[in-house]
């Protein structure tokens, strides 16, 4: 019980309901667009944009970092509002074919760094156990704003306001967990919740979601083991449990 420290956990646990306050509610809009990989994407490219500030020397700078992380985020964005408008047809085509390049991009970039595998490591699983109530401070003031703005506006936002947040939102979260954990709170929850509609498909996404990041860093506390990866089968397993239930009882239909 000793491995199970507040002071540790606690950071992490609240860094995952901070990443699942927006993730739950962007992933229904993503599933519901059709678009299931461009948080795979604008998350690889916003790593992409923190090893570019790395490359250039600025990554004890947060500020230039962020700045250069937004940046790519926000720009790849842009870019695909304008695809989705022009070519809906080849969105999902032009997102995969995006985090491709941004992939293989980041492996361009640490191609001669000594410590290159550690950083690809960190960029894919996350450190959400590195948290700390410091360090989710700024986080916490930005999630703050996008979900007042998601809340209060989304019904008006066209393509450009809802890349623009899901930009925003991804270049936080996937500083904190990783690419792969930000897929799988975007999608899981959505994806497992699918028959429900309006605020019980929200509730219960948020309930999934908060159960698998408990128990995953629990369980990858008590027996050493990737964090982000734990979590992310965590809520799988949920999640395959929580849509068996809601077939058999017919929620929501």
């Amino acid at each position: 019980m000793e491995t199970l420290n507040w002071s540790i956990l606690g950071p992490a646990v609240f860094a995952g309901l901070l990443v699942l306050s927006t993730h739950v509610p962007l992933g229904q809009e993503v599933l519901k667009r059709g678009i299931i990989f461009i948080d795979l994407a604008i998350a690889q490219i916003a790593g992409l944009g923190v090893l570019t500030a790395g490359v250039f020397g600025w990554e004890d700078n947060m500020w230039a970092v962020q700045v250069s992380a937004v940046s790519a985020a926000l720009l790849a964005s842009v870019g695909l509002s304008w695809s989705e408008k022009r070519w809906p047809q080849s969105q999902e085509p032009l997102i995969g074919i995006l985090f491709v390049l941004a992939a293989t991009g980041s492996i361009l970039l640490l191609a001669g760094n000594p410590h290159g595998a550690e950083h690809m490591k960190d960029l894919l699983v996350g450190q959400i156990l590195w948290s700390t109530w410091q360090s989710l401070v700024h986080m916490t003031l930005l999630y703050v704003v996008l979900l007042t703005a998601w809340y209060k506006w989304h019904d008006r936002f066209g393509h450009k306001g809802f890349y623009v947040i899901f930009a925003f939102a991804v270049t936080a979260s996937v500083q904190f967990v990783g690419v792969y954990l930000v897929f799988a709170s975007l999608i899981i929850p959505a994806l497992a919740t699918r028959r429900l509609h309006g605020r019980r498909r929200l509730l219960t996404g948020y309930i999934l979601g908060v159960a698998a990041y408990v128990a995953g860093i629990v369980l990858s506390a008590l027996f050493d083991l990737p964090t982000g990866a734990v979590i992310v089968w965590t809520m799988a397993i949920l999640a395959v449990a929580a849509g068996s239930w809601l077939g058999r009882n017919h929620v929501g239909s």
